[in-house]
């Protein structure tokens, strides 16, 4: 099971890579034309679990996943690991998706970071209206990160859930976007958090499912 999901990570790479270049070349390949490309935006919520494998083998052959998820980084445009300030920022774009998935905040519940940071929600915002403005025109959705036990790596499950929660929703209010919420099914399951921060495979497939089922509801 986890050499069919290592060789999914590898070919989502791949094709992601792949799609790049035909895209870059200005190729017509009819194939890569007509493939549904998904740019899934994150933090290492999205590079380090399964769940764009997951994603990929739900929505099938027509459809292109590519995972831009970096580990660490924020929407925060403060931090000094701001999404947007990353070069996997500039490939996404270049992969000119049709759509984007954006699950992104987990990281800004940092008690490294200022809790008081009152600019969230406008950072989020130009990161939105960054894949907005891209010439495949891609319909961006905006996720609620899983919820957040126990953990050592110093991030705030108060903080989170009194601030970042509600600020995710208001990004996807305010910018009239449709909001893919995996923190409730999650929020009893704290056996799908080894270290508390990270799904585990279960954990990964809960989020898959979500996304899956908000994208080909609304296709």
């Amino acid at each position: 099971m986890k050499l069919l999901a290592l060789a999914f990570a590898i070919l989502i790479f791949l094709v992601s890579v792949e799609t790049f270049t035909i895209a870059a070349s200005g190729s017509k390949n009819s194939q890569a034309n007509d493939s549904i490309r998904v740019a899934c935006i994150g933090d290492s919520i999205t590079r380090g679990t399964e769940y764009t494998v997951d994603l990929w083998q739900l929505l099938g052959s027509t459809y292109v996943v590519g995972d831009f998820g970096i580990g660490g980084t924020t929407v925060s445009l403060s931090s000094n690991a701001s999404y947007m300030d990353q070069p996997a920022c500039q490939v996404a774009e270049h992969f000119e998706p049709n759509i984007v998935i954006i699950m992104l905040g987990t990281n800004d519940a940092s008690t490294d970071l200022n809790e008081s940071n009152p600019f969230f929600v406008a950072d989020y915002v130009k990161l939105v209206t960054e894949f907005q403005s891209l010439a495949s025109k891609p319909k961006v959705w905006i996720v609620v990160p899983p919820p957040i036990f126990n953990n050592s790596a110093n991030i705030s499950s108060e903080y989170f859930v009194q601030n970042i929660v509600p600020d995710v929703r208001q990004v996807a209010s305010q910018m009239n976007l449709p909001l893919i919420d995996v923190y409730t099914p999650l929020v009893n399951h704290p056996e799908c958090f080894a270290d508390g921060v990270h799904p585990d495979a279960d954990g990964a497939r809960t989020i898959a499912d979500t996304i899956h089922s908000a994208l080909t509801s609304n296709a």
